[in-house]
């Protein structure tokens, strides 16, 4: 499930089912995710076993999955894999916003797929 949820000065931005924070890596330049690993165990990638569903004003002609190198679906979000993060411990932090890990950086989105660049 990819939904939306206010996140405050972020604006509106994809949440999971739960609630939590889903972040892109600017290191994935197609669909295909570039985190695995360690960096996955920090920023574990949202998973699925089926069709993701959506909520909120989280578009679900964005929304999409793509095959891991662990073979696992991940759920993409116009065209990005889309990722948790460790440090964030409940629903509505955004801890990883901004942070720059495993070479690229880390950014929450807004319902169209798009980073949300402010900290």
């Amino acid at each position: 499930m990819v939904k939306t949820a206010s996140a405050g000065n972020l604006g509106t931005i994809l949440v999971d089912g739960k609630g939590r924070t889903l972040y892109l890596f600017e290191a994935d330049k197609s669909t295909t995710s570039t985190c695995n690993g360690s960096c996955a165990a920090a920023w574990p990638p949202l998973l699925t076993s089926g069709t993701p569903s959506t909520g909120g004003s989280a578009q679900s002609g964005l929304v999409g999955t793509s095959k891991r190198s662990d073979g696992t679906t991940q759920v993409t979000y116009h065209g990005h894999p889309v990722y948790g993060y460790a440090g964030d411990s409940k629903p509505g932090d955004t801890n990883g916003q901004a942070l720059n890990q495993f070479g690229a950086g880390w950014y929450v989105l807004d319902a169209g797929g798009n980073k949300v660049a402010k900290s």
